[in-house]
């Protein structure tokens, strides 16, 4: 080999081994996996602990104290009778910019909790008029909190609480009463696209943990036999969306009928997968969590508690000390609501400015 030819070889070297270099430095800022656990840039294992900010980007009736009206689209349909359209724009914008602040976000940290999981709707990452057009406020929702969470040290977890055409069939989902994702290919398609723009969005974020895709998809009211076999193809779907933008992030998958069912999955088909249950209402023990440990021991692959919770103070303790023995980390429903859990707040006035009573229990029959 001739002096020349060294020297262009010897650049070559040096320029592959600066490009391997640079991957594993921007690769080593984010928290990924290793084997069963989540794990932090330096390798250690991180047990999530957190709180879900529901009812914020989703709002549900019966943290409104609500009877009827117990989806989103009720809720709004409740609002606009109230105040007229107008109006209710302005609430909602309003209530977004309040329910969750800075202080909120400081305020948990200082509780003790390293990461929140937030649940949104789609609706508010599409255009009203057009929901092929992804323009809508929900994008700069996300930007603001997640830079209060980078500015306190707290992770967080993106989690799509409602699909387009309702991943769920209920009014969690934000649906008309079925999974109709699953039947229809815009649905899924826009779905992708949702989380293809969002992962673009945060790919080099390492505040961001990853993406939680589909809340609770399933009903157990729902013919699994028909409707189970759909999901991880769907899942493998949307992961591919988002790794052709996302390298970095965990994706977690939900099992079906509410997140608990894990027989639905095959063996991890992404490097960076993790698996999350949610199990509400139930004698504390072992035995109760015994399928998701072997699932993980099984698969080599973390799992994570998503929710649970609406329960006493010793309930929750005892379920989270059970999950901390397990390894396994967790994040408790929800953060506040009307009247209950960590933060309480007032139901507000009885008059909106008119003449029309929102709080009376006699007539709160929305």
């Amino acid at each position: 080999m001739t002096p020349i030819c060294s020297k262009v070889w010897g650049r070559i070297f040096c320029l592959v081994f600066l490009a391997f270099g640079f991957c594993a430095t921007a690769n080593s800022q984010f928290i990924t996996t290793s084997g069963k656990q989540i794990v932090t840039p330096d390798g250690k294992p991180l047990l999530l602990k957190g709180i879900n900010l529901g009812n914020w980007l989703l709002p549900e009736g019966y943290m409104f104290k609500f009877k009827t009206a117990n989806s989103p689209r009720l809720i709004h349909t409740v609002i606009n009778q109230l105040i007229g359209e107008d109006e209710a724009r302005r609430f909602w914008k309003t209530y977004r910019d309040n329910y969750i602040t800075q202080d909120d976000i400081h305020f948990l940290k200082r509780a003790g909790f390293n990461s929140v999981r937030v649940p949104f709707n789609y609706r508010l990452f599409v255009s009203a008029e057009d929901s092929t057009k992804l323009e809508g406020e929900g994008y700069a929702l996300l930007d603001r909190v997640v830079s209060w969470c980078r500015q306190e040290g707290l992770y967080v977890i993106l989690d799509m609480h409602a699909a387009p055409g309702g991943q769920t069939g209920d009014n969690i989902d934000d649906s008309w009463g079925y999974p109709f994702l699953f039947e229809n290919g815009e649905s899924q398609e826009l779905t992708v696209r949702i989380w293809q723009k969002i992962a673009g969005r945060f790919h080099s974020d390492p505040t961001v943990v990853g993406y939680d895709l589909l809340n609770e998809p399933i009903a157990t009211h729902f013919d699994a036999s028909y409707f189970n076999p759909k999901l991880e193809p769907l899942y493998r779907k949307i992961v591919a969306g988002i790794r052709a933008v996302d390298k970095n992030h965990i994706i977690f998958l939900g099992g079906a009928q509410w997140n608990n069912n894990f027989k639905v999955f095959g063996p991890p088909f992404d490097s960076k997968l993790a698996y999350t249950f949610h199990k509400y209402w139930f004698e504390v023990n072992q035995s109760a969590i015994q399928e998701y440990v072997d699932f993980r021991d099984k698969h080599d692959v973390p799992v994570w508690m998503g929710e649970s919770g609406e329960n006493t103070d010793e309930w929750i303790s005892s379920y989270r000390t059970l999950l901390e023995q397990n390894e396994i980390g967790w994040c408790f429903w929800p953060y506040k609501k009307a009247d209950d859990l960590m933060r309480r707040f007032d139901k507000p006035a009885n008059r909106l400015g008119r003449d029309r009573c929102v709080c009376r229990e006699s007539q709160n029959d929305f």
